[in-house]
């Protein structure tokens, strides 16, 4: 009996200090949700990719499922991806984590974020070197910008990505 009070005592001191997920979905990540079209260049390449953002698991996270178009050009280089973007109220920080047909490699390395006015700068600790990833949100346009940059075996910052994400339209 004292086992399972104690048992008992534990979980709902976990439910107890569960997020709130109100907390951190403020407007400028509310923006994120929805069916977007990415287009932009990827190391010098042309992407073009769906992307969908919906609220998951009780809406501590938003999932962000990016796939190249269907329509995409033949030349290029089909991409599948899973993130996960939340946020650590006592680190005060965001953090996202990335699947995607890379591999497992780099989706051991989480992203932490900190919000700076419209944007969000995430890094990533690479085994191979650090990497930035800032989604910058445009309000005039309704857009978002993901800029993602790496240093380079001479330390110096360099563009991997430059990306724009409108609103897709709605099908007729």
């Amino acid at each position: 009996m004292k086992v399972t009070l104690a048992l008992f005592a534990v979980f709902f001191s976990f439910l107890i200090q569960a997020q709130d997920a109100v907390d951190w979905q403020n407007g400028l990540i509310s923006h994120l949700a929805g069916a977007w079209k990415l287009e932009g260049k990827v190391m010098g390449n042309d992407a073009h990719h769906d992307v969908q953002v919906d609220w998951v698991f009780n809406r501590q996270f938003l999932r962000i499922q990016e796939k190249t178009t269907t329509n995409a050009p033949a030349s290029e280089r089909r991409y599948d991806s899973v993130w996960y973007l939340g946020y650590d109220p006592i680190s005060e920080r965001y953090v996202l984590h990335l699947m995607d047909t890379f591999g497992a490699r780099f989706s051991e390395t989480l992203g932490y974020g900190i919000r700076d006015g419209n944007q969000i700068k995430f890094v990533f600790e690479y085994p191979d070197g650090p990497f930035h990833n800032t989604y910058r949100w445009n309000a005039e346009e309704n857009t978002w910008q993901w800029l993602m940059e790496q240093k380079n075996k001479d330390g110096k910052w360099v563009p991997f990505a430059d990306l724009k994400l409108t609103k897709a339209r709605s099908p007729q």
